[in-house]
């Protein structure tokens, strides 16, 4: 008997199905070790030994993959095929070496980009040893990331009070975020206009031409700059002859795109189905796993963590064998397609991401799987057929237009496509913005060249030029791939982290710097420039690639970094916070003193009107301050606007909202320790009320704020008992409250506006269905994650009194923080049940012992 080690425990019982009895398949949970979070991990001054740390619940695991081998007749190391992958291998390797249990038994490593039956026996049949240049690279960007993050932080955290940490890759990320926004408030919009002509041919058909050039002079997009140029060119027009100078018809052919990557796959699902990268990866895991067909697990894509665009020759067979079936010959090549990528720094040892089996179309695997999943795998199937399918042959037709009028004249060009044969878009086609996609979609009538051309209308339209968009979390991993300076398994991680620091907030699918961000970003653009460049970023990934190639030493490398980079710290050091302030004032203008529409100086402090304001650190991070401080007291939030709709200066980036009715104490808007609040009154007695979950501070106002200090909320007497209902917003949110027994509401709006009738529908449902959440008993489950890969039971996600948890059995495993329980994957609730389970099976703290009584005193005689 052999032991397999797999990274998922969702693999476990497929590929012991796959393998037989004479295999014991058992899962690492990912990554085994890790460095540990403090000084010394790594040692530069002792050749950059590394020290690594198992915590508790992989040092189980570990123990029991080691007490089965010692057992077996040898081990075969088959986690993922990337260099994570290689590493987790190498460190199991290495743990079990330490317990001594495998002695002279045979140790094996063998890979599989697919989750089938035939993917894993060819690749059993295929064994080779752990690739030790795959493993140094791994060792090299971990001691990389690690001696950036601890020796850089701290430098961050003196300097700039508040900020959380920098990375290697991270702030590189969140420079190009920021340079982004600071290109949008550099901007400044143009007016410009455009004429069109709608015009119509002998045969009575009309087609739109557009100007292209005016009394001999060729027009650029905002050369039109006024109405009155644009309605000189009208007048012109409404009195010209029109005459078609050329008709051009030239057939054109558009090829397909290659397979999916990551950072396509990523990309194309955030366009066409609105996914989250995050969300893209999870539901690509689960494919790649497989799903329940026919009684048997199968998976149904390659491996998702890829940067190659080629396809394995039997895979291309196979798809080729498909599109003769499903398309037709004519839509068949004569050969096969091949495909090399132009992302910078790619890895191209893994295929491109594709159907594991083509003959699944979606629609036969449909019933098998979810929605996501089926749109995943849709859009996965229909781009890797098309991969291999012919050209679509398009006709490209431009008309030239001339117009006179006297001695004037102009130039106007229409264009149109026309698809002769839809090749592969007949199985996938790119979306394309709309302008490209009205030209392609454009079909012109006939028209001859020379004949004349009746005028139907002149259009005269304005526009104004917009400033470049902000990143959405697609071009955001395009541009991270283009720069080189990622890998397909650290996108998502990249953009989570920034997320995580409050450097980053996404807004309507776009990414919007925080003022802590930029805050950093400027920073290290002042003082660490090199070090966030591009180019030196993407340089050193091309070293940790040929370190994998084994052309390069991975200690060389790192002595080379850390030589520079160890000055470049000792160096900042030494530097005053002034100076530091200094650079940022300059760095960040536009962010910390925005113009006013009066037109003042936006460095003159609005309360005293003489003192200069400026940057300034304090112990819960940066705030603008006046000059004049301590007889100035004047200060606002860093980022903050700084003054009220009064014209009265902002106090600590407070905002004052006005007064209560009632009371006629002012209400005012405030940031604590524990984020915003509302505050009715000053001093011990104040009433305060923090802001719900989704409401923005942006979108507080009077109304809003005076409703939160109301709660809780009288809603009525319950008709049977009595007693009062009442409606409020607690640590579990939003409820109303009867006789001591709490009932949850739908959503916080629910609270200020549930009536009496609703609120006893309310606390009726709850009783009904038994004590659960708040009381206790177990709540309905929230998210179905299927059967637990080691035994009998579903594994779900459901909300308690304390949160949203996982449960498996009895035990039930608390979510981290800010975990949205819908985004929970298999992979993570595994983990955190065997951790709980580890601690003590149902993570329920032992009874404790009754005091042992005192005998009883004996009585005297």
């Amino acid at each position: 008997m052999e032991v397999v080690v797999v990274e998922s425990p969702n693999k476990v019982k497929t590929i012991n199905k796959y393998l037989g009895r004479n295999y014991k398949v058992l899962a690492s949970f990912g990554h085994v070790r890790d460095l540990p979070a403090k000084d010394g991990s790594v040692q530069p001054d002792n050749d950059f030994s590394m020290s690594w740390e198992v915590d508790g619940p992989s040092s189980k695991r570990l123990t029991d993959i080691a007490k089965a081998v010692k057992e077996s007749d040898g081990l075969i190391l088959a986690t993922d095929p990337d260099r994570e992958g290689e590493a987790i291998s190498w460190h199991v390797l290495e743990v079990l070496k330490q317990k001594r249990a495998l002695k002279d038994k045979p140790v094996k490593r063998v890979v599989f980009n697919s989750i089938t039956k035939q993917a894993v026996l060819d690749a059993m049949a295929n064994p080779r040893d752990i690739d030790p240049p795959l493993v140094d690279a791994y060792l090299a960007r971990r001691a990389l990331d690690y001696l950036v993050g601890f020796s850089l932080s701290p430098v961050l955290w003196r300097k700039l009070p508040g900020a959380r940490s920098a990375g290697r890759v991270q702030s590189v990320a969140l420079r190009f975020v920021c340079d982004r926004e600071s290109e949008i408030e550099r901007f400044i919009r143009e007016d410009y206009w455009q004429v069109a002509a709608i015009l119509g041919t002998p045969r009575n058909e009309s087609f739109e031409a557009r100007l292209t050039a005016f009394e001999g002079k060729k027009l650029q997009k905002l050369d039109i700059s006024s109405q009155e140029q644009a309605d000189d060119i009208k007048s012109m027009l409404d009195g010209a002859t029109f005459k078609a100078l050329s008709v051009e018809a030239k057939p054109t052919k558009r090829n397909p795109a290659p397979p999916f990557t990551t950072s396509t796959l990523q990309q194309a699902a955030s366009s066409r189905l609105g996914f989250s990268a995050a969300r893209t990866m999870q539901v690509a895991q689960r494919l790649y796993e497989g799903v329940d067909i026919g009684g048997e697990t199968t998976g149904l894509i390659t491996y998702m963590r890829t940067d190659g665009v080629q396809m394995a020759p039997e895979a291309i067979n196979a798809a080729r064998s498909a599109i003769l079936k499903d398309f037709g010959d004519r839509y068949l090549p004569e050969k096969p397609r091949f495909y090399s990528t132009k992302a910078k720094n790619a890895q191209e040892a893994h295929e491109a991401i594709r159907p594991a089996d083509f003959s699944r179309t979606p629609a036969s695997i449909r019933q098998y799987v979810d929605a996501d999943q089926f749109k995943l795998y849709d859009m996965i199937w229909k781009r890797a057929i098309a991969s291999q399918m012919q050209p679509a042959e398009i006709e490209r037709t431009t008309v030239e237009v001339e117009a006179v009028n006297g001695a004037r004249a102009a130039n106007l060009r229409a264009v149109g496509s026309v698809i002769r044969f839809d090749g592969f878009i007949a199985a996938y086609t790119e979306q394309k913005d709309d302008d490209a996609e009205d030209e392609e979609n454009r079909r012109l009538p006939e028209i001859r060249t020379g004949e004349s051309l009746s005028r139907q209308a002149i259009n005269v339209t304005r526009h104004t030029t917009e400033p470049p968009p902000r990143y959405t979390e697609a071009s955001f991993i395009k541009k991270m791939e283009e720069l080189g300076i990622g890998r397909p398994s650290t996108y998502v991680a990249t953009l989570k982290t920034l997320e995580d620091r409050d450097y980053v907030k996404i807004e309507q699918r776009r990414l919007i710097p925080q003022a802590k961000g930029r805050l950093v970003t400027a920073f290290l653009e002042s003082f660490f420039e090199h070090y966030v460049e591009y180019d030196f970023t993407a340089s050193l990934e091309e070293k940790l690639d040929e370190i994998s190639d084994g052309r390069l030493a991975w200690k060389e490398v790192l002595r080379d970094f850390w030589r520079d980079f160890s000055k470049a710290i000792e160096d900042i050091k030494e530097l005053r916070i002034t100076d530091v302030l200094e650079a940022l004032n300059e760095d960040l203008a536009p962010l910390i003193f925005p113009e006013r529409e009066d037109g003042s100086n936006p460095r003159v402090c609005p309360k005293c009107g003489t003192g200069t304001l400026s940057l300034r650190l304090g112990r819960n991070g940066a705030f603008i301050g006046c000059s004049n401080y301590p007889e100035c007291n004047y200060t606002r939030q860093f980022g903050a606007a700084g003054i009220n709709g009064d014209g009265t200066a902002v106090e600590e980036g407070d905002k004052a909202l006005g007064k209560d009715p009632y009371t006629g104490e002012e209400i005012t808007l405030k940031s604590g320790r524990f984020g915003p609040y509302v505050q009715r009154g000053e001093g011990k007695e104040a009433k305060r009320a923090s802001l719900p979950k989704g409401w923005s501070p942006d979108t507080i106002d009077h109304e809003k704020a005076l409703a939160l200090l109301s709660l809780p909320r009288d809603v009525g007497k319950h008709p049977e008992t009595g007693k009062m209902i009442s409606a409020g917003i607690g640590r579990y949110g939003p409820f109303v409250l009867h006789d001591g027994a709490y009932a949850n509401l739908e959503s916080i709006e629910d609270v200020f506006t549930v009536g009496l009738n609703r609120a006893v529908s309310v606390i009726a449902e709850k009783q009904s269905k038994g004590k659960g959440g708040r009381n206790g008993g177990t709540p309905a489950a929230l998210k179905d994650l299927g059967p637990h890969p080691d035994g009998d039971g579903n594994v779900t996600v459901r909300d308690g009194r304390y949160g949203p948890y996982v449960n498996y059995g009895k035990v039930n495993a608390t979510l981290p923080r800010g975990k949205d329980p819908q985004s929970v994957t298999m992979d993570e609730a595994l983990t955190l049940i065997a951790e709980k389970a580890a601690k003590g099976g149902n993570g329920k703290k032992p009874a404790r012992k009754a005091a042992a009584k005192k005998p009883a005193a004996r009585k005297k005689a």
